[in-house]
């Protein structure tokens, strides 16, 4: 993880975007009530002010405000513990409840609490936020919060990205059967990342309470799955569409390669990881063939979009996933893009056994079409190389309907069209 200071960058009065979402957002949490309209004006800076507790601050967040807003994004706090506390006194203190605590704080139920002690302390507010756009910052946040409400949840990562960005995962479960969904394999499909962060989260608490996650039995799913979740496949990119890009140089290199394709803007058109590679078109599955379809339309050199790259398996984001799944057992594996409300399951001639029962209940589930995918965009996916390699079944999920990047005001939609797709990729695995 990164630490705060080297997350966000400096934002002041009349900036816009993603890092003004957060701010908004942590206030909002923080009870100050702010609207995240992603505008820093008169109204963010007023509410800023009162929760720092000085009318005369200036209106911008550097790295100390960040350092006091931070909590918030990632959905805890860190306690010292005083005497005469108990975990009622604290829990009552943030707005959470014991049980919250003792979750984050599983020894504290035979050791105690100790004056002096330092302990996490989870707030109450659901950590996925419908109302914000996505970045690697923000992911990196969620998914340490997370971890620290739900000490159960594994996490790690499979590799990094061009810039370093971490490529995380997470692991729910423990059982022998392994399946594993990603998402934004494509910088400008970024709304499928939340996803899969608000699926982790609700199977966490479903866990965590003993209690059902969308009518199945929550621990009995643990017990039976691990089930990996990789959020965001192509944080460089992610990062670049939504205008955090921390690095000067490749946002300027970025900018060069878009401006030779003039008909597709830039950044909301950019599908590529960061050095113009397009990630899905990367696997060895029809790779030859991919390259010459691309190259008939033109895309024969680094581009925003539709660039195999100069062999399979050159970009270190499509090189990552590809090893964590040669180093697993994944019966299954779905891959998140948008948009199309489409169901992709099939590659060329190969037909995994009950890799059609288990895309016509998808479908069914959702109210997506069952679809073959397009001979423009049949080879050298993920979902291809791993029915292919693998000959077990694998799903493109196009979520959602109209022009990348797709709005957040689809986001319930797209989960609710979702949700039994997520858990039913375990259950009805045989």
């Amino acid at each position: 993880m990164r630490k705060n200071g080297d997350m966000m960058k400096n934002i002041y009065i009349g900036d816009s975007g993603a890092l003004v979402e957060y701010v908004q957002l942590a206030l909002s949490r923080a009870g100050f009530p702010t609207a995240v309209d992603g505008r820093f004006g008169s109204a963010t800076c007023h509410m800023l002010r009162e929760f720092l507790g000085r009318e005369d601050a200036g209106c911008y967040v550097d790295e100390e405000v960040w350092e006091r807003l931070m909590p918030y994004l990632k959905g805890y706090d860190a306690y010292i513990v005083k005497d005469g506390d108990s975990i009622d006194s604290i829990a009552q203190m943030s707005g959470t409840s014991a049980a919250a605590v003792l979750m984050a704080n599983p020894l504290l139920e035979t050791a105690g609490l100790r004056a002096g002690e330092r302990i996490y302390v989870p707030f109450s507010f659901a950590l996925v936020s419908e109302e914000v756009s996505y970045t690697s910052y923000l992911s990196e946040c969620i998914i340490e919060g997370l971890s620290v409400r739900y000490p159960f949840i594994v996490t790690g990562c499979i590799g990094k990205s061009v810039i370093g960005r971490q490529i995380a995962y997470m692991q729910l479960g423990k059982g022998e059967k392994q399946l594993c969904y990603a998402a934004a394999f494509h910088a400008n499909e970024w709304i499928t990342a939340p996803v899969l962060l608000k699926f982790a989260e609700e199977y966490a608490a479903a866990y965590a309470s003993g209690g059902e996650l969308y009518g199945e039995n929550a621990r009995s799913l643990y017990e039976r799955y691990s089930l990996f979740l990789v959020p965001m496949v192509n944080p460089d990119g992610v990062d670049l569409v939504n205008r955090v890009l921390d690095d000067a140089a490749y946002e300027i290199k970025a900018a060069r390669i878009a401006s030779d394709y003039s008909e597709i803007p830039f950044p909301d058109g950019w599908k590529a990881n960061i050095e113009g590679v397009d990630l899905n078109l990367q696997f060895p599955a029809g790779w030859e063939q991919a390259r010459e379809i691309k190259y008939a339309q033109g895309y024969v050199s680094p581009a925003p979009r539709d660039f195999v790259g100069l062999a399979p398996i050159t970009a270190p984001e499509s090189r990552a996933m590809y090893s964590f799944t040669k180093s697993h057992d994944f019966l299954l594996i779905l891959a998140y893009h948008t948009q199309g409300e489409v169901i992709y399951w099939k590659y060329l001639d190969y037909e995994p056994e009950n890799s059609l029962r288990i895309a016509q209940y998808f479908a069914q589930v959702s109210g997506y079409a069952l679809e073959l995918t397009p001979t423009a965009s049949g080879y050298a996916g993920y979902k291809d190389w791993f029915i292919q390699e693998y000959d077990r079944p694998g799903c493109t999920i196009e979520a959602g309907i109209g022009t990348n990047p797709l709005d957040m005001s689809q986001f319930p939609q797209i989960y609710e069209d979702n949700r039994l797709i997520l858990v039913g990729g375990m259950t009805q695995l045989a």
